[in-house]
């Protein structure tokens, strides 16, 4: 197995021209599990480390890109205020070593339907840049997903960033696991309010062949809060309103039977978390409107 180490993106993107078979690695943290269990063996992986630029993020205009090498521990502690939503995903992710490893880069290009990132990228309305020696291209969330592990990268891109609006607006990130901690996710649902637009974010995780939004949940939400005026004038929500948002999230999933839960079980959990999450995430709004 050959390990190439470029030091610029430029060089990243060149090697991966030359050898598209090349298996990207960062944190490692999915790639060598893979390799540990004998499931995969690529001719060479393409070792990311060395890039500075995949480690810096930046914002303006709205948008903050978060490069594809960030770990998740500084997303926590630097990102948490622009972007709420991530930040709780990535507390979730594994133990302080993991998140110390992990990247949201490597969370897309693993493509888990499990990835914990997924669900908040898809309520935020994030897009995934990616890179060739062809160009850059911007990739919405909603269409980076094709099927299990698999995603719209062409074999000689590499995911060099992800773009998140940043909203200054709640978000809330909820997952079901077997345990609290260092668990892969059962199911989980992200939320993201997006007021200036007047739309409802709203995504699940492990309870389909990809994450996706649950956008029969997000339409129905919009509505109600459109027509009582409720961004404008804030106030509890029905009862009513709350079990249905619950009901279209779950309608959403498409969830098997496996060894971490039933579909049935995962279709109940996923109406609770969301409208557990729905609860927070407008009671923050209230208050920050009211």
């Amino acid at each position: 197995m050959d390990f190439l180490r470029p030091d610029t993106v430029a060089e990243a993107l060149a090697l991966k021209a030359e050898r598209p078979e090349a298996v990207p690695i960062a944190g490692g943290t999915d790639v060598m599990v893979e390799l540990n269990f004998d499931r995969r063996r690529p001719a060479a992986l393409l070792d990311l480390t060395r890039i500075a630029e995949l480690r810096e993020w930046s914002a303006g205009d709205g948008v903050v890109r978060v490069g594809a090498g960030v770990p998740y521990a500084r997303i926590i502690t630097e990102l948490g205020d622009r972007l709420p939503g991530l930040a709780m995903a990535a507390r979730t992710v594994g133990s302080p070593q993991i998140r110390n490893r992990g990247t949201v880069g490597g969370n897309l290009g693993a493509a888990s339907p499990a990835g914990d990132a997924h669900p908040v990228l898809l309520a935020a309305g994030a897009s995934v840049e990616v890179a060739s020696t062809r160009g850059r291209r911007l990739v919405p969330a909603t269409d980076f997903y094709l099927g299990v592990k698999r995603t719209a990268l062409a074999p000689d891109e590499l995911i060099t960033a992800v773009h998140v609006p940043e909203t200054g607006a709640p978000q809330q990130f909820s997952k079901v696991g077997t345990r609290n901690a260092m668990v892969i996710a059962v199911c989980s649902f992200a939320i993201a309010l997006h007021p200036a637009q007047g739309r409802v974010g709203a995504a699940v995780g492990s309870a389909a062949p990809t994450p996706r939004r649950a956008a029969d949940a997000e339409a129905f939400l919009a509505g109600e809060l459109a027509d009582g005026d409720r961004w404008a004038s804030p106030r509890p929500l029905p009862d009513p309103v709350v079990r249905r948002f619950g009901e279209l999230v779950a309608s959403a999933a498409s969830p098997i039977d496996d060894v971490r839960g039933s579909a049935a079980y995962r279709r109940h959990a996923l109406s609770v978390l969301a409208r557990r999450a729905l609860g927070w995430a407008w009671r923050d709004y209230t208050g920050e409107v009211g």
